[in-house]
């Protein structure tokens, strides 16, 4: 079954070219474009796709508040809210960490390479999150200037086993489930395994809270 993608930005030529190249990759169809938020909204709930490219700055109603209506919307049917990847240019607005706290699934720079933009459509529609390698020092910078403290004497790391920790480096690192599985030589069912009680026991969301542990722990530098 192919991954269905919406696209919304406000720039034609990104549309199209977007369309472009997704519909050339075995396994996903393009099934709708949108020119600002509202034909965003619009798009979603007529043609209920499983992924969103969703850029952050648009006319009529911008991409965080499409992405917040989008998730947020009851869906009387029982289909799963899409999986939502917010575009924004290197510099990182704000607001895109408003987005994925608001649960989208990631963010992907606007001069992706072609590659990087059809495997961030496949990460997220497989149930993960996008944390970009080139721009994770970013989000975590910005995030942890807005985390809260953690608990006095508590160890956030205490619970996880030697295993937990490899995965939570990894994943700090910005590796899929994939990846992971193929530097410590396990199955990707393992490290799945191993990723929802890592979230579990960290009391994390998802893989960006879980980034933001690995690095507060000093499991993974700015840097590395």
């Amino acid at each position: 079954m192919s991954i269905t993608v919406a696209i919304a930005d406000d720039q034609a030529m990104v549309r199209a070219g977007f369309a472009a190249l997704l519909d050339a990759q075995d396994g996903i169809r393009v099934v709708a474009q949108a020119a600002d938020g509202d034909e965003a909204i619009a798009a979603v709930a007529r043609e209920h796709p499983d992924v969103v490219l969703m850029d952050v700055r648009m006319p009529v109603r911008d991409g965080l508040d499409a992405a917040r209506r989008i998730l947020g919307a009851e869906r009387a049917d029982d289909r799963p809210a899409p999986r939502i990847i917010m575009l924004t240019t290197f510099d990182i607005d704000d607001y895109v960490f408003e987005a994925l706290e608001a649960g989208a699934s990631g963010f992907l720079l606007k001069d992706a390479l072609p590659a990087e933009l059809v495997q961030a459509v496949r990460v997220v529609a497989a149930g993960e999150a996008l944390l970009a390698p080139s721009v994770t020092r970013r989000l975590i910078e910005r995030f942890r200037g807005g985390a809260p403290a953690p608990r006095a004497g508590a160890d956030p790391l205490a619970e996880l086993t030697q295993r937990e920790v490899d995965v939570l480096t990894c994943i700090g690192r910005g590796l899929s489930n994939g990846e992971i599985a193929g530097e410590l030589v396990i199955a990707e069912q393992t490290v799945k395994s191993h990723v929802s009680r890592i979230l579990m026991k960290l009391g994390a969301r998802d893989r960006v809270q879980a980034v933001i542990r690995a690095y507060d722990a000093g499991l993974v530098s700015p840097g590395g």
